[in-house]
């Protein structure tokens, strides 16, 4: 008797500890369901380039230059953010500024998922707008013989920022934006403040007899309201959830733009 009194004591204190160290199991398992939203709902980012490799009948070579890529890309993949590469041909894309001192160039241009995916780039037929939190168009000259006519690209912009997305572009890149159309049949610079290469910036170069077109002014032909610093000063201008850049300078801003855009949203972003 004494023996099973001894095994019931014991059972009941096992009972006890167990209910004091796992204590209301099925609310610790529902606990592991939370609001965040899945995996398969988070979004990444798409870097748009040019497939253009000549400043018109320069025969110079041209395309997206480097470090307005490598430094949006570091801020936003930084942030957790996934980026993809598109470009109007696909496949590979012609590079300008090759500048490898730059450090973040550097990084960008070792990092081999990266290089990969801007050697590699989608066509714009491979590119489902709905997977996209946000578009970048970067710059380099390339941009402005091939961005503007782009129909299809333009449709994936207009996709992604009438599906609450942001729209950022820098330097040659707004030149994506010029025949942007919304559903309403307006142009999405219509009425916006907007940056870009300045009048004064082409002529500065030499190209502002070379480009089919000066950016600033077809986008205030636009009716973007077009915002301006001096000659390589960094400029960055949002308006709601469009963020535009002056110059190379800008891209790392641009990419804080869209990164603060998407923080203010609550927009959770794809592990990459």
């Amino acid at each position: 008797m004494q023996k099973a009194i001894s095994i019931l004591s014991a059972a009941i204190v096992v009972l006890a500890l167990g209910a004091t160290l796992f204590p209301r199991t099925k609310a610790s398992a529902q606990s592991k369901v939370s609001p965040i939203k899945s995996a398969k709902n988070m979004k990444k980012i798409l870097f748009v380039v040019t497939s253009h490799d000549k400043k018109g009948s320069t025969g110079a070579p041209t395309g997206y230059y480097l470090g307005e890529v490598s430094h949006a890309w570091e801020v936003l993949k930084n942030a957790g953010y996934e980026i993809d590469f598109v470009s109007p041909k696909g496949g590979k894309a012609p590079v300008d500024g090759l500048d490898l001192k730059d450090a973040v160039n550097k990084a960008f241009w070792e990092d081999e998922v990266y290089r990969h995916k801007v050697e590699n780039t989608l066509k714009p037929s491979e590119v489902n707008p709905a997977d996209y939190a946000a578009i970048y168009y970067a710059g380099g000259h390339g941009t402005m013989w091939d961005f503007p006519e782009d129909e299809a690209i333009a449709a994936i912009a207009t996709r992604i920022y009438e599906n609450d997305g942001v729209v950022g572009a820098v330097c040659h890149g707004p030149a994506g934006l010029v025949n942007v159309r919304l559903s309403d049949g307006t142009y999405l610079v219509d009425g916006k403040k907007v940056n870009a290469f300045t009048n004064e910036e082409e002529t500065a170069v030499k190209l502002d007899n070379v480009v089919p077109f000066l950016l600033e002014s077809k986008l205030i032909e636009r009716g973007a309201r077009f915002e301006k610093s001096g000659l390589w000063q960094p400029h960055v201008t949002v308006d709601g959830r469009l963020v535009t850049g002056q110059n190379p300078a800008s891209a790392k801003g641009v990419g804080e733009g869209v990164l603060a855009v998407l923080q203010e949203r609550g927009e959770p972003a794809a592990a990459h």
